[in-house]
């Protein structure tokens, strides 16, 4: 079982990946910035605490594919970051610009967080 460690170290590391990420994209404002470092904490944080609480052991069963070694449970730490980023940035720093904007940067944050999660803990 993951243990409370993991999902500290996890978090922070996909904090500072999508903060990584996004700055590289040409970010807007530092609110940008520390959004989706937020949403990618909160993200991996919430659903590993969910599967934690349930037990739920065979969520974390690796695909068969050496070069993207992806299981359920790092899928989910990728969707939960997509659902706090879009929340986060939808209704902060980016509510006044296109959509467009909104979800490539959601999707950043997303991303740090799917691959940390996948090669990283």
């Amino acid at each position: 079982m993951i243990s409370w460690g993991q999902i500290g170290y996890g978090a922070a590391l996909s904090a500072l990946f999508a903060a990584v990420l996004i700055a590289a994209a040409r970010d807007r404002s530092r609110a940008a910035l520390a959004t989706g470092a937020l949403a990618a904490a909160v993200g991996p944080l919430a659903w590993n605490a969910i599967l934690r609480a349930t037990h739920a052991q065979q969520f974390f069963t690796d695909a068969p594919v050496i070069v993207l070694p992806i299981s359920w449970q790092d899928t989910g730490s990728g969707v939960f970051t997509l659902a706090a980023a879009s929340l986060g940035y939808g209704l902060g720093p980016l509510a006044a610009q296109p959509t467009r904007t909104t979800i490539r940067y959601a999707l950043l944050a997303a991303v740090a967080a799917l691959l940390v999660d996948i090669y990283l803990y």
